[in-house]
């Protein structure tokens, strides 16, 4: 990896340092004593001690230019880290009512319960938005946080990975899943912040309306980005017998389309249909398409200083040059 300078014009210097030491260079040439003729001396041989009297000089002139180099503070990049600011705030608000166990999706011919599937696909969406904050809220006859707003996204799809369905008393409260995940984001500064909201039924719970709860989202600025799962008509939901044998039986439930429709238009968002496993893959990927925000990146670099290395040739060829100086070049006056 090529260093890099923390002060490069000191390098600056080192053309004019040439200069100097050429200057002087010519100058101790064209100090020399007059003879009238050269005759006498023109069959003597030059030794190789004249020959290479330079070699103290230029040993002086790389003391001094990797002395230069140690100055401008030569480094190399060990680490760089970027940390995003006023990116979006994004709430995962997911339905674990008892419904969500009827496994009307399929993955390779295989049934899959709704929550399992959706786990999955959310997963892949939170590894996505890598600069976003990002929590998760449940909701069955309550509402709550599993994972609050967090950059940690490891630590948040651990937490994912925990939720199951009875974790909550069975009942549908999307206007206390909207309400508490409104909480999470009011005093959010992100230029974006909206909520992803996940239902396979009707609202039966819970103190607030979901269309109440809208309203509050749209005066906040919130959007509400709302996901009706699941298929419609007859579906096979498991069922576990006083035996513990699992059997299926044929279920129907309802979901307010009309509701969740309201919701998004009215915090200008929208809303979707997830009836099979493509489909809700693709919802969360448009989602992804749709809540994009340029940010604003700072960040740090970790760099390891390379000047020793030239100060410790420095003080090699400076040793080298005092020693040639007064032993094989020593001068008597």
């Amino acid at each position: 990896m090529i260093p890099e300078f923390k002060t490069p014009l000191v390098l600056f210097l080192v053309p004019l340092l040439l200069a100097l030491f050429w200057h002087e260079h010519r100058r101790r040439e064209g100090a020399s004593f007059r003879f009238s003729s050269l005759f006498l001396m023109r069959h003597l041989d030059i030794t190789w001690r004249a020959q290479w009297s330079f070699l103290p000089w230029v040993l002086r002139f790389l003391v001094l230019v990797l002395l230069l180099i140690a100055l401008s503070g030569p480094r190399k990049l060990l680490a760089q880290s970027k940390l995003a600011s006023e990116g979006i705030d994004i709430v995962l608000a997911l339905d674990v009512s008892g419904s969500m166990s009827a496994e009307d999706y399929q993955i390779n011919g295989q049934r899959i319960s709704r929550l399992d599937i959706i786990k999955s696909t959310v997963e892949n969406f939170v590894r996505q938005r890598k600069n976003d904050r990002m929590g998760l809220i449940v909701f069955g006859s309550q509402a709550y946080t599993v994972c609050p707003l967090t950059t940690d996204h490891d630590w948040l799809l651990e937490n994912l990975r925990q939720v199951r369905i009875g974790l909550i008393e069975d009942a549908t409260a999307i206007g206390s899943g909207i309400a508490t995940s409104l909480l999470r984001l009011k005093n959010s500064k992100a230029k974006s912040k909206i909520i992803v909201l996940l239902t396979d039924g009707v609202n039966n719970s819970g103190k607030i309306l979901p269309l109440d709860a809208a309203k509050m989202a749209q005066a906040l600025g919130i959007k509400i980005y709302t996901i009706g799962a699941g298929t419609t008509g007859i579906v096979p939901f498991p069922v576990t017998d006083e035996y513990g044998n699992r059997h299926y039986e044929q279920a129907q439930f309802d979901l307010d389309e009309d509701t969740l429709k309201k919701i998004a238009m009215m915090t200008g968002a929208e809303y979707f249909r997830a009836a099979d496993t493509d489909s809700l893959r693709r919802i969360y990927a448009e989602i992804d398409k749709l809540e994009k925000t340029k940010i604003d990146e700072k960040g740090y670099k970790q760099y390891e200083p390379l000047y020793w290395y030239f100060v410790d040739g420095a003080l090699v060829l400076l040793a080298l040059e005092i020693i040639l100086t007064n032993s094989v070049f020593l001068k008597i006056p």
